[in-house]
């Protein structure tokens, strides 16, 4: 896996999954926020599945490499 999600990118990931998981616990939002789950485990990883499809690259340090 390729390292292809940013410092900020990362940041709003994590914040946004944590935010979602906690609003579905709660039962706030029901079981679309668990889609959450997602968003914290690639913002962890650093690794985005979707952006590898589509050739995004939001991290600085690899821009400069060739795939």
């Amino acid at each position: 896996m390729k390292v292809n999600v940013g410092s900020l990118d990362r940041g709003l990931r994590i914040v946004a999954g944590l935010a979602l998981i906690a609003l579905a616990v709660t039962g706030t939002i029901g079981a679309w926020g668990w889609i959450g789950v997602v968003l914290l485990a690639t913002g962890l990883f650093r690794f985005c599945p979707a952006y590898g499809l589509l050739g995004v690259d939001t991290c600085p340090a690899s821009a400069g490499r060739k795939p």
